[in-house]
């Protein structure tokens, strides 16, 4: 291969490091650059970090319901860390390009937890998580959107938060999470937290 040749692959190579972000800023999906530490970066980073535990909990787990449930919902927390990656001002941006929160999805979460509920007795005393490794990541997982939930409390407190369905969604997740780890490990003992 030429060195010609090199040079052309690499002129269409996307390099993964950019420098941009080196003096403490970051670029939201629309609208303009913003500290890493803002409130729209820390809601949008947790989210992020939530789907990656879901992945880890789907890489754990061997029932397909509750792999196919997390894939679901990895593919939604995309779709809200987008939302919640967009200055106000270009919300008719985002909305050309992704589909917001809507009571319905909040409402798909409820549908959720109901039908789980159904195969299972849910226990009655705090238990410790950990029963399984694919329980104790859909409980990390839980963990991890709660403090989503807070970090997205606070860009509703600041005026930053356009779509106030996402605090809903996110509560409603959490309890989603919680059923879904009870679900997973259902056929083995719980461990009582007291």
């Amino acid at each position: 291969m030429s060195s010609s040749t090199s040079a052309n692959r690499d002129d269409y190579r996307k390099k993964v490091y950019t420098k941009f972000g080196d003096s403490g800023e970051t670029s939201l999906l629309y609208g303009g650059r913003i500290s890493k530490n803002s409130p729209n970066t820390e809601a949008y980073g947790i989210t992020d970090e939530a789907v990656s535990v879901m992945g880890l909990a789907r890489a754990m787990t061997s029932n397909q319901r509750v792999n196919d449930l997390l894939r679901d919902l990895q593919r939604e927390l995309f779709t809200i860390a987008a939302e919640l990656a967009t200055d106000p001002g270009k919300y008719e941006l985002f909305q050309q390009h992704f589909k917001p929160v809507t009571e319905d999805m909040v409402t798909s979460l409820e549908t959720a937890i109901d039908s789980l509920e159904e195969e299972f007795e849910m226990p009655k005393v705090f238990i410790l998580p950990g029963g399984s490794q694919a329980s104790a990541a859909i409980d990390l997982a839980r963990c991890v959107i709660r403090t989503a939930e807070r970090r997205v409390v606070a860009m509703a407190e600041q005026d930053l938060l356009t779509n106030n369905l996402i605090m809903m969604y996110l509560n409603r997740l959490g309890d989603l999470l919680f059923v879904l780890a009870r679900y997973e490990d259902r056929d083995i003992p719980i461990e009582r937290a007291t």
